[in-house]
């Protein structure tokens, strides 16, 4: 390392954002996680003996993925080599397989390597890893916000720990907060700053579990107050509001937070509750879900969930599907709203995927039948020859509009796929039939 290069890192240490300044360097600094890093678990044992094997961090962003990859850095006699998956290309991960390689032979050394955001690799750039991870050469660690049983290959996987980390607690960001501001070292401790409980509370609390939210706006809010009379920097709840304006919602449109926050939303339909399913509702609007996939699963519940238990549900639901595409945000949010809350409160059957499905499955997994005679159409040429409609009745004819007829093929006459419920309009249909002797 020349000299240039050594202030450039000099530089880089103290001017990086707190919370890049504040990062752990050991075990026993690291806040939160306890379920996989307490002194009684595995990751805490292999850390603390150096007896590692390839590993996959899961988990929301600011929880500390790349923090335990750190202190795997300043514990391990391994070579730690880093790379970042949207940047790295293939040169980046040949250079560093020849360097473990040498590592390896020239030194007897072992290498890990942490790939930040490892799903943002490919499927060819995953296996080209893949032979390295299975030899020994390299040590890998990855870090990702997706699911990796989604965005990993299964061999990695199957060659690999994973082990998901969950948001921070509020007592676990409170801890870190106050950190920020005493440490004198790396933190903000020479700034004198102190924060008032609710301010405090608050910023735990708004930063949903993400550490890196919460020092970021505690280093903003100590950078930009002046400070009082007697010298200090107060940070009060109104600056800490001001720091923070908007919660940022963790949701990605690709990604699990998407998938699970939509099932939670179709589910609380399913399940009548429309305080839960206007609640999911809100969480995808405010984080920017599209309009259009949002009434598009309100129509499919309506048909699935509700079906002929209200037939006006789905009416209803392909309304507000046209009307949210003419009228768009914010106005279309209380469309949404109207269609979610109705179809959450209206009777349920799903009697119409009954149906379908063992339709479906009676086309595919039977012997085609013959459509009855009576009931093919007479109005070609021909057809009369054939007998095709001969002895048909004409419901219309008959005494209450209905006639006792035979409409199925012979190989499924009497069998049943329509089965009404007892529920909403459902047993007005039962009662109809029951009326006309069906």
């Amino acid at each position: 390392m020349d000299l240039f290069e050594y202030m450039r890192e000099q530089n880089k240490e103290n001017e990086s954002p707190l919370a890049s300044r504040l990062r752990p360097v050991s075990l026993d600094e690291v806040v939160g996680q306890e379920h996989i890093i307490g002194k009684d678990k595995l990751l805490y044992r292999a850390i603390q003996a150096d007896k590692l094997s390839s590993l996959l961090f899961y988990g929301p962003p600011g929880t500390g993925k790349t923090t335990l990859a750190k202190v795997i850095a300043n514990t391990t006699s391994a070579e730690f080599l880093q790379i970042n998956a949207t940047s790295a290309g293939k040169k980046d991960m040949e250079e560093v397989i020849q360097k473990a390689k040498d590592n390896a032979g020239m030194y007897g050394k072992k290498t890990i390597l942490f790939v930040d955001e490892i799903h943002r690799f490919n499927k060819g750039q995953q296996d080209y890893l893949l032979p390295f991870v299975e030899d020994g050469t390299i040590i890998l660690i990855g870090a990702t916000t997706e699911n990796p049983y989604f965005e990993v290959n299964g061999a990695l996987l199957s060659r690999s720990i994973i082990f998901e980390l969950h948001p921070l607690s509020l007592e676990n960001i409170k801890t870190l907060l106050l950190r920020a501001i005493k440490d004198k070292e790396k933190g903000l401790g020479s700034y004198q700053a102190e924060i008032t409980e609710d301010a405090l509370e608050f910023l735990a609390e708004i930063s949903d579990g993400d550490a890196r939210m919460a020092l970021n706006a505690i280093e903003l809010a100590v950078l930009t107050t002046p400070r009082e009379e007697e010298g200090t920097i107060l940070i009060s709840y109104e600056v800490a509001s001001e720091c923070i304006q908007r919660r940022a919602v963790r949701y990605d449109k690709t990604g699990d937070n998407h998938y699970d926050t939509a099932s939670a939303f179709i589910k609380s339909m399913w399940g009548s509750d429309a305080d839960a399913a206007v609640y999911y509702l809100a969480r995808m609007l405010y984080a920017g879900e599209d309009i259009k996939f949002i009434a598009r699963r309100i129509m499919i519940c309506a048909a699935e969930d509700v079906s002929n238990a209200d037939p006006m549900a789905l009416v209803l639901a392909a309304s507000a599907a046209q009307a949210v595409e003419r009228i768009g945000m914010p106005e279309a949010q209380i469309i949404l709203s109207q269609a979610a809350s109705y179809v959450a409160c209206a009777p349920k059957s799903n009697s119409a995927v009954v149906a379908i499905s063992e339709a479906m499955e009676a086309v595919q997994k039977e012997r085609m039948a013959s459509i009855p005679a009576h009931l093919q159409d007479a109005h070609y040429k021909s057809a009369g020859k054939l007998g095709h409609g001969a002895g048909y009745k004409y419901a219309h004819d008959f005494p209450n509009h209905y006639v006792e007829q035979q409409y199925l093929p012979d190989e499924l006459a009497g069998r049943k796929f329509y089965r009404p419920t007892e529920n909403g309009y459902e047993k007005q249909m039962q009662e109809y039939f029951q009326k006309i002797g069906k």
